[in-house]
């Protein structure tokens, strides 16, 4: 069984925390028969203005000093998760599945194939609203195709971490994300694409205004059918 956990907003660090605590108490199990099928925890949340570098992001992909990071009320860390730099706010909505991948779809998957279904999940969500997410070669999340005045652009962003089958860390989905706070990194190392937001991709659709409630419940549903959970 997998558990969703919603944790509203909640600052970085501590999540982080709960994640490594949960991360670790799986660990100690991974690998053991389960009649019970897919076993671990989901967990969404949002977070205060935050930054964080992957192990091998590049420091220089943040465009400015952690001085000024402060005066608009952002925090940073660099954490253990694959990936470069990404922005995490208010208005994004945020999964952790932490998971035993060796318990997945009774015969258990690979790090790459997870990554899939975790880009599956979301681009099976935003189609919901409409928004046609996909997948580029060599660089992971969701992204939307250029349009005539648009670039190329990442809707959500992932980064995992995975020790012996188990994961942590995730994904982060621009809901409705204040965009302008992407401006002071190059998002994922990238300097020749953009950033979106499902609001943003809705604007003038006649369906801008976004219920992140909503948008959980349609996460939940599209990430336990892909992942073969109750």
């Amino acid at each position: 069984m997998i558990e969703v956990i919603d944790r509203g907003v909640i600052d970085y660090g501590t999540a982080w925390e709960e994640q490594q605590r949960h991360f670790a108490g799986l660990l100690a199990s991974a690998g053991e028969p389960s009649e019970a099928g897919a076993r671990g925890i989901l967990m969404l949340c949002e977070h205060p203005h935050v930054y964080t570098l992957g192990k091998s992001g590049r420091a220089n992909n943040l465009l400015v000093s952690e001085t000024f990071l402060k005066s608009i009320g952002a925090s940073y860390y660099h954490i253990d998760r694959g990936g470069d730099i990404t922005y995490h706010g208010y208005g994004q909505l945020v999964g952790y599945p932490i998971l035993d991948l060796s318990s997945i779809g009774g015969h258990g998957v690979g790090l790459k194939e997870y990554i899939r279904l975790l880009e599956e999940s979301v681009i099976a969500t935003v189609a919901e609203w409409g928004i046609e997410g996909r997948r580029v070669e060599h660089a992971t999340g969701v992204w939307l195709d250029a349009a005539a005045t648009k670039p190329e652009r990442k809707i959500c962003a992932i980064g995992v971490k995975a020790s012996r089958f188990v994961t942590m860390h995730g994904f982060a989905l621009n809901v409705t994300t204040d965009l302008k706070y992407f401006n002071y990194i190059n998002p994922c190392g990238f300097t020749d694409k953009g950033v979106t937001s499902m609001e943003a991709e809705l604007a003038g659709s006649g369906r801008a205004v976004l219920s992140m409630e909503e948008v959980k419940r349609a996460y939940v549903r599209n990430f336990m059918r892909l992942f073969g959970a109750e």
